[in-house]
């Protein structure tokens, strides 16, 4: 078992942009209610009408079977099991933290997990009410949805995008949207009250800053060859380029752009290109080709690469909690990211052999605060890990569904 660490210097363009940082808890970009609140004393703080606030995290999963189109919402607290709207032939399932995306050739179809968080960076507010089917977006299976507490925007394999009123998907309907000017490389991400996107230049994909409207109003001039996966952290947005990874911040009014390159030779083969993490962690995972996997810390902008068993998923908590893998042999493994030293072992989790999927829809891991969880469509189970217990299997859920799909929200 071997493990490559990089700690490489690393170079940064800054691009001084005036811009509105809200971060106070009443700010528009909080997805906060005080919407309606005729002062202060009128609701409590926090108050989101129809929902319920917790002092704990409210996570349900997302599942779906392709096949038949069976739908099911876990709700992890409480263990119960609803049943919600028919959606055949999802591709992909994403989720923002609140609605889940089933991707279909035909559309993609909008469903409110009805369980969310907002982060004040100083304390975090968690709520829950009813699921509800929100409809159906005219964007097809390749289109990538990314969000923020204002808006939604939606990139389709063709680089346009679009951008829905967040709020509206809320109160459950589908408006008609503000459509972005020009054509687009990968996902545009909202952040910070703007828009972050890649625009052909010459033949390279070059970061430009957009308003909410898709003006530019700012060109740093820096680029990113073949962008493919993107992650948002605490801090900052992180692109994956061909030699590396493009962090994005926001910081006392002005962007600034750094790159994190590999520091090591890493064959197209062997690129980060989608990026999995804990909402809320700047620790994020990737496969690194077929038997490895990349973890990027992006507090010290450090790469290390770390050699494992034929690879399914990945994941980590971050924070010092150990690398998660599913690998071919069917078992969870964990990882010391810092020795790459295997810490743990789960038995088989996965039967029937079908998971092996290259489609994407192989089996994956959903990592929160205290549990991992991992879904066996064969078997028609979740499995829950307490990954700070040795990989533990502190629950199993039975379904009545193939879970070959899955993703967690209230995150």
């Amino acid at each position: 078992m071997t493990v490559r660490r990089n700690v490489s210097p690393w170079a940064s363009t800054v691009l001084v942009l005036t811009a509105l940082l809200t971060t106070s808890c009443g700010g528009a970009g909080s997805n906060t209610a005080s919407r309606g609140a005729s002062s202060p004393s009128a609701v409590p703080h926090g108050h989101v009408e129809g929902a319920r606030e917790a002092a704990e995290q409210q996570s349900r999963l997302l599942l779906n079977d392709p096949v038949g189109g069976d739908t099911r919402i876990l709700d992890l607290v409480t263990g119960q099991v609803h049943t919600t709207a028919q959606v055949k032939d999802t591709v992909r399932l994403g989720t923002d933290g609140r609605f889940g995306y089933l991707h279909t050739p035909g559309g993609t179809h909008v469903l409110d997990s009805g369980v969310w968080m907002v982060d004040h960076g100083d304390h975090v507010h968690y709520y829950s009410a009813a699921t509800r089917d929100v409809g159906e977006l005219p964007a097809g299976s390749r289109a990538q949805v990314r969000s923020d507490a204002a808006v939604t925007a939606v990139t389709d394999e063709g680089g346009r995008a679009l951008l829905y009123d967040r709020s509206e998907l809320e109160q459950g309907k589908i408006t008609s949207p503000v459509t972005l000017p020009g054509t687009h490389i990968g996902a545009v991400v909202p952040y910070e009250e703007h828009l972050l996107a890649f625009r052909n230049r010459s033949g390279t994909a070059e970061l430009v800053v957009l308003d909410r409207r898709g003006k530019r109003v700012a060109s740093p001039g820096v680029t990113c060859a073949e962008p493919r996966g993107d992650a948002v952290t605490r801090r900052g947005v992180i692109f994956g380029c061909a030699d590396g990874a493009l962090l994005v911040r926001a910081h006392n009014g002005a962007f600034t752009a750094e790159v994190i390159p590999y520091g090591t030779h890493a064959p197209a083969t062997e690129r980060a290109t989608a990026f999995r993490h804990r909402p809320g962690s700047d620790t994020l995972t990737a496969a690194a080709g077929d038997d490895a996997v990349w973890v990027l810390d992006v507090a010290e902008r450090t790469w290390t690469r770390v050699d494992t068993g034929p690879v399914v998923a990945v994941n980590t908590a971050g924070e010092g909690s150990p690398l998660l893998v599913l690998e071919t042999d069917g078992s969870l493994h964990g990882y010391d990211i810092a020795t790459g030293e295997q810490t743990a072992r789960t038995k088989s989790l996965l039967t029937g052999g079908t998971w092996a999927r290259t489609d994407g829809s192989a089996p994956v891991i959903e990592v929160d605060r205290s549990r991992a969880y991992v879904n066996d469509p064969e078997s028609k189970k979740v499995f829950e890990i307490d990954y700070n217990d040795g990989l533990r299997i502190a629950r199993s859920f039975d379904l009545d569904i193939r879970p070959v799909l899955m993703a967690e929200t209230g995150r």
